[in-house]
């Protein structure tokens, strides 16, 4: 089963290049231009990731995240931020932190993408042998 893959952007650049790399990889990939289209899109598909940029024209990615959050399907349905925003005020105004272990599976430091204890970690975020 392919997965469908969400990418919200108002850089048509960044949605083309992000739909490229996925679509290679074999994903379906479903393109918005804004929160608003992104949201309206996500209500008519079944989406197993989000990726979103915050400043967007008539809905930025924390509203759309929130609006997401807000719907049972997508309360457990990995989001993403794709951004060049890095200031302190609005990394606080994101998603609760990820998993002690998908933040230590992220970390530069963690080669092949293990965890804490040097599990390679599996696509629901849970550690595997």
């Amino acid at each position: 089963m392919v997965k469908t893959v969400l990418a919200v952007d108002d850089s048509a650049s960044i949605r083309q290049m992000v739909a490229f790399t996925l679509k290679g990889q074999g994903y379906e990939v479903i393109e918005a231009a804004d929160g608003e289209e992104g949201l309206a899109r996500a209500k008519d598909a079944n989406v197993a990731l989000v990726l979103t940029d915050q400043n967007m024209p008539k809905m930025d990615g924390i509203t759309l995240i929130k609006s997401l959050r807000g719907l049972s399907r997508y309360e457990r349905v990995p989001i993403l931020v794709l951004t060049t925003e890095s200031s302190d005020e609005m990394k606080a105004k994101g998603a609760p932190p990820a998993p002690r272990v998908a933040r230590e599976a992220l970390r530069p430091e963690a080669p092949g993408g293990r965890g804490e204890e040097g599990h390679r970690m599996r696509t629901d975020g849970r550690a595997r042998p």
